[in-house]
């Protein structure tokens, strides 16, 4: 099932709506207890990306009847849950607070992202900001649109000319092994200044803006880069595997990239080839 206006409608207005009563009142507003950790001390969940993927969850069963649904707070729960993703006709794919780090230090640089799969490929998309309350969509095959409440809905295209910036990009070392943060650090500085928002959902559409010439992924997990990876990609964007492959949400291992034109995706895979071979390292 791929959805259809009203039901793309009825999907952005239910993570509006799960923003409004779960995420935003929680926001700088965390209880004792509302905040604890999953694989480390950095990898933070809240009260609100529990209560926000219940709502959204429940929400896109109604709207998108059969659909499996994938959260990230779910695969938490049942890591067997991600496979939905392969096998389903259709997935819901959730991360109903991007960026919950920031989120719980009081920093507004977090966002909501949904992504619908059909057959294993993603087919739409949502980055929502539930500060400012706008969001970038993506259709498969028509376009990333920058919309607000208002009405306002512009298309999105990175493929013009560049402003001048010594503004690379993102990424984030610390997610590498250790003994690959150095050489990866050294290669980066090369290219510029580069940061880490501590939140892919604002990482895609800065790039989706034409705010940097590439954006790094350390770890695959669907509900970070599903719907980014459609958004940059309708916007004119590269998007790939270090490795050589396409990306698709069913894949949870590899290094990806985001470049704003093929040629800067071909020279990354070149220069940073030693990371996914062994003997190269």
């Amino acid at each position: 099932m791929i959805p259809t206006p009203s039901q793309e409608t009825a999907l952005i207005e239910a993570v509006r709506a799960a923003a409004k009563s779960e995420i935003l009142p929680r926001f700088r507003n965390l209880g004792a207890g509302a905040i604890a950790s999953k694989s480390n001390a950095d990898d933070l969940v809240t009260e609100a990306d529990r209560r926000a993927e219940v709502l959204i969850t429940a929400a896109a069963r109604e709207i998108l009847p059969g659909a499996e649904v994938v959260g990230e707070e779910a695969v938490a729960e049942d890591a067997s849950i991600l496979k939905r993703i392969g096998t389903a006709e259709t997935c819901v794919i959730i991360d109903p607070v991007d960026g919950t780090w920031n989120f719980a230090k009081g920093l507004a640089v977090f966002g909501v992202l949904l992504a619908v799969t059909h057959r294993g490929e993603t087919v739409f998309s949502v980055l929502y900001d539930p500060i400012v309350d706008d969001w970038v969509l993506a259709r498969k095959g028509g376009g990333a649109w920058f919309c607000d409440p208002a009405g306002r809905c512009d298309r999105l295209d990175v493929s013009g000319p560049r402003e001048p910036s010594d503004f690379a990009g993102y990424a984030c070392p610390s997610l590498l092994p250790t003994e690959m943060q150095q050489r990866f650090v050294l290669e980066l500085i090369k290219r510029g200044r580069v940061q880490d928002l501590r939140c892919a959902c604002h990482d895609y559409r800065m790039m989706c803006f034409g705010h940097g010439q590439f954006s790094f992924a350390m770890k695959l997990m669907p509900w970070d880069h599903a719907a980014g990876a459609l958004a940059y990609q309708e916007a004119g964007g590269h998007v790939g595997l270090l490795d050589g492959r396409d990306y698709a949400p069913t894949l949870t291992e590899g290094y990806m990239v985001s470049t704003r034109d093929a040629d800067t995706l071909a020279e990354l895979r070149r220069r940073l080839a030693w990371m996914v071979d062994p003997e190269a390292f």
